[in-house]
């Protein structure tokens, strides 16, 4: 019945034998246990079923029953439910309860059944195994307990095995970037759970990133109590750091201690073992470190975790409370400068309406807005996280954001009304139709509207970005990585819904309000444009268009009109408001014709001419462009005995930005940023010299801020990524400086 499966997919005379394909051995490390291992050819599988049993063939042996190491859990299409796979090899521990005294081999019986993948299935199979075993060990005498080198003599006066035998040790490269260890104690010896450490010993590009302890089982132990202990085989997947590159034999050294049940305890020992690791890509290659968890009894466990370590393991080991955290940070996120300038957007969108305008056609507009920005930016994270390539950063090409500046200035000249009053008829009518298509007469242009805000008004990198491009980027679970960031965007979108429903309810219906309204979101949506223009051009030209969008302003609410007896109050409100719109605008300018270049402090520029202090003190950072740049610099800064920090910065990053002008010139931040060597890197251009500098370092994109000790070796723990205040960044670099 399971080889007609088979019949329209392969021939009956190319059917492999059952022995070719599961070539089965067997050996004993000791008189009270066996090692049965399948070599599994490629494409086919064992699975664990009521067929994989054992059966003694000599007089006298007794089996244990055997430990099965955990396999692959998956639908078999071929049996038609599920099953747990073993590919390439399986390793089963036999143990041995009783062997007659003068045995010299044992005879079992291995029953199993495997498939060919998505071909056929093997009917159960019996295999015949003949297995010498050790001989019986010599009575060595009373000898002393501190001594692991040879038996150890126990209680009732039985020898104990020698360390090497109580406890086999060996490993394999499983992944790339993974070690899986596989330590057997024999039976009636166990293992402490809180007493491995491992290394890797002889390649420094190789570094321990995290263990994976399974649980072990309680026991009280004469020695320490209730303890953690593990009985027959464990494996321990041993994540590591390492580099792009080939297959690559390295060392594990790794330390435990065990005892004999009820009897005596081994000392501490250590094992270690050579085996080739796998090749890694890029991709593979991309981690941050996540440093070991006090359960692993690392010496690194004081070293504090970054925030988006913290994460990327919150969202490993506990996905579910992961997305609730995901999505609180992009509550969190929401007002910041990366995304609140989506709300003019969304605004000019719902008042574009005009008379069709209703609470319910507000919040399906708002809802697609969201939903197409919440998918952009899954997209978006997902593939950044598997091929390393910001999608965002290139989308701040000047051409791009000068065409998407243009849509807002064709949206906000069509809430004053200028297609009517100023442009030919024919013109008018296609620049109507176009702005009623991208304002949101149809729910597809909301949606283009809300992908291209998620591409080029918020391109920042954050904590919980980073944290789910490092899962990403290091497992290669795109699902889970992509499930984090659509709940990071819905958390970020969540005010934008609120405000569109609102302004559905707040927004008036007709009549000379209307335009009114439409007027002020107009203007914000010419602030959008220059605000996106800063990303592109000089300083003292953005402060220009602020000054003259003010002035515009001004005049607009009546800055220079007179006001008659008797008018209301309103109307002298709205002068009052414009009067002060006006003397904002000329500010701007007089601060742009004085060399100023941030429209925020317009005068800051005329203290230095007039002699007061300036308050702005700028840092000076040495610009470096490539690998080998930042190579020099690390070279000069060791031999000058100064830690380093390397700032990822770009002039489209909104929080690079803020942290230039906000964070870096305070005093107490400039004290410590003194005491160390500063380096730039400006990836404006996102050019391949660019991308493939983030790439050395695992970085999407700005803002970054990485710290190297006084040996060149970068402080992996202590990386920034986000904004941060002055004095949280102080804080911060005190660490640094503590920690060189």
């Amino acid at each position: 019945m399971f080889l007609a499966q088979s019949a329209l997919a392969i021939e009956f005379d190319e059917v492999r034998n059952f022995e070719e394909v599961f070539v089965i051995s067997a050996s004993a490390p000791s008189r009270d246990m066996l090692e049965v291992r399948w070599k599994i050819e490629d494409d086919y599988y064992l699975y664990n079923n009521k067929f994989l049993k054992f059966v003694s063939g000599t007089d006298g042996v007794i089996l244990g029953d055997p430990v099965i190491p955990p396999g692959e859990i998956a639908f078999d299409d071929l049996l038609g439910k599920e099953v747990e796979k073993f590919h390439h090899e399986l390793i089963v521990t036999l143990p041995l309860l009783s062997v007659p005294a003068g045995v010299e081999a044992v005879q079992i019986k291995a029953r199993s059944q495997g498939c060919l993948e998505n071909v056929l299935c093997y009917p159960p199979t019996q295999q015949l195994l003949i297995v010498s075993i050790p001989p019986e060990l010599a009575d060595p005498g009373v000898l002393s307990t501190a001594d692991p080198s040879g038996p150890l003599l126990i209680q009732d006066d039985r020898p104990a095995l020698p360390p090497e035998a109580a406890f086999v040790f060996e490993s394999i490269g499983y992944s790339p970037d993974t070690a899986l260890v596989r330590i057997t104690a024999q039976p009636g010896y166990y293992l402490y759970a809180d007493k491995f450490e491992f290394r890797v010993v002889g390649n420094d590009s190789f570094t321990l990133s995290e263990v994976d302890l399974p649980a072990g089982v309680i026991k009280d132990d004469p020695e320490f109590g209730p303890v953690a202990v593990y009985y027959g085989l464990v494996e321990i997947p041993v994540h590591l750091n390492r580099p792009a590159g080939p297959a690559t034999e390295i060392s594990l050294e790794a330390a435990f201690q065990g005892c004999r049940d009820g009897d005596i305890c081994y000392p501490p020992m250590s094992r270690t073992v050579n085996f080739q690791m796998p090749a890694a890509d890029e991709a593979t290659a991309r981690q941050v470190a996540v440093l070991p968890t006090a359960n692993q009894g690392s010496p690194a466990m004081d070293v504090p975790v970054t925030e988006q370590d913290k994460l990327a393991l919150l969202l490993t080991r506990h996905p579910a409370r992961a997305l609730v955290a995901f999505f609180i940070a992009g509550l969190l996120l929401a007002f910041t400068p990366c995304v609140l300038p989506m709300l003019p957007i969304l605004s000019g969108i719902i008042v574009g309406q005009g008379d069709r305008l209703t609470t319910l056609r507000a919040f399906w507009l708002s809802l697609i807005y969201v939903l197409a920005m919440a998918v952009t930016y899954t997209v978006a994270g997902v593939l950044a996280g598997l091929f390393g390539q910001n999608l965002q950063a290139a989308f701040q090409n000047p051409w791009i954001i000068s065409g998407f500046v243009l849509i807002f200035i064709l949206l906000a000249l069509s809430m004053f009304g200028f297609y009517e009053l100023q442009l030919p008829g024919r013109i008018q009518t296609r620049l109507a139709e176009a702005s009623n298509r991208q304002q949101g007469g149809q729910l597809w242009g909301v949606a283009v509207m809300g992908f291209l805000s998620a591409l080029i008004v918020g391109p920042c990198v954050a904590p919980p970005l980073m944290a789910a491009l490092i899962v990403i980027g290091s497992s290669g679970d795109a699902v889970l990585g992509g499930a984090a960031l659509f709940s990071l965007a819905m958390g970020m979108g969540v005010p934008l819904l609120l405000f569109g429903i609102s302004a559905g309810k707040l927004v008036p219906k007709a009549g000379a309000w209307m335009d009114a309204v439409k007027a002020v979101f107009g203007v914000g949506l010419l602030g959008l444009a220059i605000w996106m223009l800063e990303r592109i051009l000089p300083g003292g030209l953005i402060m220009l268009l602020w000054g003259a969008l003010a002035i515009g302003c001004g005049i607009y609410l009546g800055a220079l009109e007179r006001i008659e007896t008797g008018s209301s109050g309103w109307k002298r409100l709205w002068k009052s408001l414009g009067i002060i719109f006006l003397v904002a605008g000329i500010l701007e300018i007089v601060g742009a014709a004085a060399g100023g270049d941030y429209w925020l402090r317009p005068l800051e520029s005329l203290r230095s001419v007039t002699g007061a202090a300036t308050v702005e003190n700028r840092v000076e950072f040495q610009r470096v462009k490539s690998v080998d740049d930042l190579e020099q610099a690390l070279a000069r800064a060791g031999s000058s005995g100064h830690g380093l920090m390397l700032d990822f910065y770009a002039d489209w990053c909104v929080e690079c930005i803020r942290m230039e002008r906000n964070t870096f010139p305070e005093d107490e931040v400039q004290k410590k940023l003194d005491q160390l060597m500063l380096l730039q890197a400006d990836v404006t251009a996102n050019d391949e010299v660019d991308q493939q500098l983030m790439k050395s370092f695992g970085i999407i994109g700005p803002p970054a801020i990485l710290f190297f000790d006084r040996s060149g070796e970068e402080m992996k723990a202590l990386r920034l990524v986000g904004y941060f205040e002055a004095e949280e960044f102080a804080a911060h670099l005190q660490q640094v400086l503590t920690a060189q």
